[in-house]
């Protein structure tokens, strides 16, 4: 588990602390005692979780866009960070078909310009580039993907991704090598996580936060890919998972220095229509949704990861299982529906963090 002592007083630099992964990571941050450092454009959605929750309460949050390398060089300057995590990103596949150069912009010249930055900031010790599960080229099999397999993806935010995990392996290999590591200092690493849930995502297009929209709104929601099988996970555990790689990669240790899956146990890779049922069976009431398969192609229908290496290597493994992790997602915006002022939404989201840390199920 993470190293509380670690994070007290730690400057960190996080990009894209605005959204969803983003502004639970800086509400953690937060109750570690953290001096952090936000850099991001303005958040998502509307409704958010950093605004609702007022998840900048605290410390220095930069309206900032990554593809301003100048932006981004002279803020991480400032802040002058022992840890740099990259969330920052375009993040869904969808709109990846709609806005294809703003989503290599973003995911891969904005990864360009982190790691720019880094090498041009003294001090920096930890870096871990978060990237998806979908930088893989995934052949649907019915394993899960591990760190060495081959990296792809066919829609344009998938390959996005997997070409932010070369930009880092090349940035690594030729400004921070591993067998150089006692001289720069700076250690790089990349970081893979599933599906992530959680209470607070507002996103469009994306399969919790459409159907507790319609749940709160009494609506019915459509379900595009009911027999789409995904690794759900809840998004505190990826996230404990970034915060141990960034305590090893600051430690020194150089076998670090690499790629990392962070996905829950084959258990819970299950398919869209468990989770939309799950969901129906822990809201009650009215909650209801209404299958309309699409069928484009546009995504994937299997999907898994293999986490040996992280649970063997760094000795991280989620704490809450798929169920585990809907029941505190549904509490989560079934409280928001009674009571959606900043201070019970921030109440609700630190109240997971610590039944988390305290590994209450």
């Amino acid at each position: 588990m993470i190293d509380g002592a670690f994070w007290r007083d730690r400057r960190v630099f996080v990009t894209g602390h605005t959204g969803f992964k983003g502004a639970w990571l800086s509400i953690l941050l937060q109750k570690l005692g953290s001096v952090v450092t936000g850099y991001s454009l303005e958040p998502p959605s509307n409704p958010s979780l950093f605004q609702g929750a007022d998840a900048g309460r605290g410390f220095n949050s930069i309206h900032g866009d990554v593809r301003d390398l100048a932006g981004l060089t002279r803020a991480m300057q400032t802040a002058r960070p022992e840890v740099v995590l990259h969330l920052a990103a375009q993040s869904l596949v969808r709109p990846s078909y709609e806005d294809p150069v703003g989503t290599y912009a973003t995911n891969v010249q904005g990864s360009v310009h982190v790691l720019e930055a880094v090498r041009q900031t003294a001090g920096v010790r930890a870096v871990v580039m978060i990237t998806s599960d979908k930088c893989y080229d995934n052949r649907e099999w019915p394993w899960g993907y591990r760190e060495g397999d081959r990296l792809g993806g066919k829609d344009p935010y998938s390959n996005s991704k997997g070409c932010a995990e070369l930009v880092t392996a090349g940035y690594r290999a030729s400004f921070f090598p591993v067998e150089r590591l006692g001289e720069h200092r700076v250690g790089v690493a990349t970081a893979r996580a599933g599906n992530v849930i959680g209470g607070g995502d507002w996103s469009l297009m994306r399969i919790v936060p459409d159907l507790m929209r319609g749940f709160l709104a009494g609506e019915t929601v459509i379900v595009r890919s009911p027999r789409a099988v995904r690794p759900w996970q809840h998004v505190l555990d990826p996230l404990t998972g970034y915060m141990m790689l960034a305590e090893r990669l600051h430690g020194g240790d150089g076998s670090f220095a690499d790629g990392w899956n962070f996905g829950p146990s084959d258990a819970d890779s299950r398919p869209v229509a468990w989770l939309a049922d799950s969901l129906v069976s822990l809201w009650g009431g009215t909650a209801r949704y209404e299958v309309r398969e699409v069928g484009d192609g546009r995504e994937t229908g299997l999907l898994r990861l293999d986490s040996s290496k992280a649970r063997q290597q760094l000795g991280w493994q989620p704490r809450w299982d798929a169920d585990a992790a809907l029941a505190r997602t549904a509490a989560w915006y079934q409280a928001f529906g009674r009571d959606s002022s900043a201070a019970a939404v921030r109440r609700a989201t630190e109240s997971d963090i610590d039944a988390y840390l305290a590994r209450t199920p």
